[in-house]
């Protein structure tokens, strides 16, 4: 028994529910012969990884379906071992260079050269290039960004790159301008309604049309996340109702609860309180980043014209140096106190124009 999101999830360019224009000129990509690098970009849930699963079926056929994971071992110049799992087939291999953190260039390189030095399997293939799939490319380092600009252009013979990644802006300008950026937005809500229904058809269940809307909309346009929301309703309760609850993630409401604590109470000890439950969302996967937005939409609800600008320039300051840093805890404390200390001043300000 699988998710809907897995069940349902299109093969190939022709079944894609959205941007058909878009699949129809990847398909004449693919038929004119002369494949290049790739980078495909666009917010999570937008269906970047369908798109690219679609077209290495349509580049090799149904063998990019017959899938392994492997575990890889490099060695660094400082002879440290580090492992990283990756998901292949015959014609292709997915990994996520970012999982090893600063260690991302010797996976970049090593991984590349053993991939283009390896001859296709099936020699009667119509194609004489294995492709390597990198996701979440915006995440890697500048050293390993440089690093895979100059094995792009070395092993462009016989393998190229597919790039994933949520936006182009924390890419190099290098490895962007050696590939065709494919941007994929996000569905809108008529389209993710569209879909929900669909898939609800083809479970035999009934969605009414005011569900599907309120599914889509909290799903903020995550295709994804919607399907699995509708099928958290499903579970809850069916048949379905129009006014039912839609649950939204445990640590979604986990994060909205740490910036009311934030908003209510500006102390050391409330920032040692918010301090573990920021180590509670990062030790189950949630992304710094995602924590930091996420912090930032909840904490300027309770602020005025006058706040608001101040609090977000410092929480661009803090997700800048998130970026830069490795030790992400410390730069979202330094938010949080930087807003205490913003928020108690304003209050205090507040109370003394009273009197």
């Amino acid at each position: 028994m699988s998710l809907w999101v897995d069940k349902y999830r299109p093969t190939s360019l022709a079944k894609l529910d959205f941007h058909k224009k878009q699949a129809t000129h990847l398909k004449r990509l693919v038929a004119g012969g002369d494949f290049p690098h790739l980078m495909v970009f666009g917010p999570s849930g937008a269906g970047k990884k369908t798109r690219v699963m679609c077209l290495l079926r349509e580049l090799y056929g149904s063998g990019v379906e017959k899938l392994k994971i492997d575990t890889h071992t490099f060695t660094t110049p400082s002879k440290k071992k580090i492992d990283i799992s990756a998901v292949s087939s015959n014609y292709h291999i997915e990994v996520n260079p970012s999982d090893v953190g600063f260690q991302d260039r010797v996976v970049i390189q090593e991984l590349i050269k053993n991939v283009a030095q390896v001859n296709q399997l099936d020699s009667v293939s119509q194609r004489d290039f294995k492709v390597v799939v990198l996701t979440e490319v915006d995440r890697l380092s500048k050293d390993a960004q440089h690093a895979l600009r100059r094995t792009m252009e070395k092993y462009m013979a016989t393998c190229r790159l597919i790039l994933c990644c949520n936006s182009t802006s924390k890419v190099i300008e290098a490895v962007r301008s050696r590939c065709l950026g494919i941007r994929v937005p996000a569905p809108s809500i008529d389209e993710i309604c569209g879909i929900l229904q669909t898939v609800c058809k083809k479970e035999g269940l009934t969605l009414p049309v005011e569900l599907a809307r309120r599914v889509a909309e909290k799903s903020q346009r995550n295709l994804r996340r919607a399907l699995l929301m509708c099928e958290a309703c499903r579970v809850q309760q069916y048949p379905f109702s129009s006014d039912q609850t839609v649950t939204e993630p445990d640590w979604e409401l986990y994060l909205r609860e740490t910036a009311n604590l934030i908003v209510q109470q500006q102390s050391p000890k409330r920032l040692l309180e918010v301090r573990g439950r920021l180590y509670e969302l990062i030790t189950h996967c949630i992304p710094p980043d995602v924590i930091m937005r996420g912090l930032l939409q909840e904490l300027i609800k309770n602020c005025d014209g006058q706040l608001k600008p101040e609090v977000v320039q410092s929480a661009a300051f803090f997700e800048h140096r998130l970026q830069m840093g490795q030790k992400s805890i410390y730069h979202l404390e330094a938010f949080v106190a930087k807003f205490m200390a913003i928020y108690k001043r304003f209050l205090e300000e507040g109370i003394a124009d009273l009197f």
